[in-house]
């Protein structure tokens, strides 16, 4: 093949590349040579067909196919023999077919940039670390309970209070008319609880059992239903029946009630998942704290094409939330090129920090393992329950789904490398100074 380099800028490649027609006729022959010795037609014995017949049938689909083949051949050996690597899928555009002519195409790219790996001997990170205290167990057991609580009936009636449960029926309106799905009877209501639309259960306080109501209420913004959505509401309430809160004393009956042998083995259990709660909170700092620093050390351009696919997923995100009524405050503020520009700022960091990461796991030899994906596989799929081994039958049916945990894997096994390689400094925190902010940073 001739290859004929047309564009060296940055990190953009292009070139041409041609491939003689005496070449691509020598595989052709050789091609249409083997189908004949499997090729039947009527008054012809297996492998005596005629060549012009077989040219005649096959002809066309031949020389596609041996068009096809030299395209990626010579493709992947320009890639191999300049050692180019490319940031995404090159773009590739025939401009003569090869078919009693040379072949002739254009490859463009653009290739990953040279990455210097940082030293991680200068990269000091401080270890957040808390201790869990007797309250904080505490606190989790009383929720524990609080979870299991059960409510009983108030015989005599009376008006009900804050965190009590009414039993009702009830009829929404808009103006005069009833709406679609607002209408429901014996319905358990916390008063004052969340749940329902805005400001509905706390205008229940004070009901008592057998007497009605009109409440007034308006729906959010960004409420399920278009037709309800930001409108004013009536709700005519009629309340049934009272019932109080038991929540459960934290004792020995309570712990065996969990399938705990003891209320101390209970305690040491709650311990024990605070502690791995914590842990993973440091390890989120931690890992935030890392990524701040090896952004600061990749100070190498990112290949354009993967920030637009980037920054494109981004804008899209963006968009979805803004039309939910979900966007971000701070961006109500600030015009579309404002926005833009500050996305697609983050679009490059990213960009940036994956390719550093991918570098760095590719020159240590991290790679993720089979078993690895597995076990990520089956821990999906116990968040399903019930319906687990119909998750994992759906991955053994469609092995290609399992790759959307090869990056994630990936990015936590470099993380623990480098983790371990740079220089921490354990700082003791309060339980609520490392809960702040635990926000995590994805890369890849």
């Amino acid at each position: 093949m001739q290859v004929t380099e047309t564009l060296n800028t940055g990190l953009k490649r292009g070139f041409t590349i041609v491939v003689p027609e005496p070449e691509l006729a020598e595989k052709r022959e050789k091609r249409l040579a083997e189908l004949s010795r499997t090729m039947q037609m009527p008054g012809f014995r297996p492998g005596k067909v005629p060549m012009s017949m077989v040219k005649k049938r096959y002809g066309s689909a031949v020389a596609a196919e041996i068009a096809e083949n030299a395209i990626n051949e010579s493709s992947d050996r320009l890639l191999s023999e300049r050692g180019l690597r490319p940031a995404m899928q090159p773009k590739l555009e025939v401009k003569q077919p090869g078919q009693n002519s040379d072949l002739e195409f254009t490859v463009e790219l653009e290739v990953l940039p040279e990455i210097v790996l940082p030293g991680l001997a200068d990269i000091a990170l401080t270890k957040p670390v808390a201790s869990v205290t007797d309250e904080a167990v505490e606190k989790a057991l009383a929720n524990l309970a609080a979870q299991r609580q059960t409510f009983e009936a108030v015989e005599e009636p009376r008006p009900a209070v804050k965190g009590e449960q009414l039993t009702v029926d009830f009829v929404g309106k808009v103006g005069d008319e009833a709406f679609a799905g607002g209408t429901a009877s014996d319905v358990a209501v916390i008063v004052a609880g969340d749940g329902f639309i805005p400001g509905f259960a706390d205008q229940m306080e004070g009901m008592s059992p057998g007497e009605s109501r009109t409440i007034n209420v308006t729906f959010p913004e960004n409420y399920g239903s278009k037709e309800l959505a930001g409108k004013d509401a009536t709700f005519d309430i009629t309340a049934k029946s009272l019932a109080v809160a038991k929540t459960p004393e934290i004792d020995e009956d309570f712990a065996k009630s969990l399938g705990v042998e003891s209320l101390e083995e209970l305690r040491k259990t709650m311990t024990q998942q605070i502690e791995r709660e914590y842990a993973g909170m440091t390890r989120m700092k931690l890992k935030r704290a890392l990524l701040d620093a090896l952004a600061e050390r990749a100070d190498f351009t990112a290949p354009e094409s993967l920030v637009d696919a980037e920054f494109a997923e981004i804008w899209r995100q963006v968009e979805q939330e803004k039309a939910a009524g979900r966007a971000d405050p701070e961006d109500a503020a600030k015009d579309d090129d404002t926005l833009r520009a500050e996305y697609r700022a983050i679009a490059d960091r990213r960009v940036r920090l994956g390719l550093l990461v991918a570098e760095i796991g590719r020159g240590n030899n991290i790679a993720v393992t089979d078993q690895e994906l597995q076990r990520a596989m089956f821990n999906e799929a116990m968040r399903y329950r019930d319906q687990a081994m119909q998750v994992v039958e759906f991955f053994r049916k469609n092995p290609r789904e399992l790759e959307r945990f090869r990056g994630p894997i990936f990015e936590d096994k470099v993380v623990d490398y480098l983790l371990n390689s740079v220089t921490l400094t354990e700082v003791t925190v309060t339980p609520e100074e490392l809960a702040a902010d635990p926000e995590e940073t994805a890369i890849v």
